[in-house]
């Protein structure tokens, strides 16, 4: 095995390996969403319910918006198909 392949199998080698360190390490460290929610103060539980609420309530009213156009037929049609006036 030449020199340089040599170089290049360590290389790759550390480089998973320390990639595979780093992953390691976030998954033991960094929280999860629920043990975050759990330790939060009863306030910020409050808010973040009432954030929550009202994204879902945003993306509900969106999506029924998206419902009544797309039933429309004339937003089947591309803009452009229709005849100039």
């Amino acid at each position: 095995m030449s020199s340089s392949a040599g170089t290049a199998i360590k290389f790759i080698g550390t480089f998973v390996g320390l990639t595979a360190l780093g992953v390691g390490l976030m998954k033991a460290v960094v929280p999860t969403p629920e043990q975050t929610y759990a330790a939060m103060a009863p306030d910020l539980r409050k808010r973040v319910d009432a954030n929550r609420a009202a994204r879902l309530a945003m993306e509900q009213e969106y999506r029924e918006q998206h419902n009544i156009k797309s039933v429309d037929p004339d937003n089947a049609k591309p803009v452009w198909a229709d005849k100039p006036s």
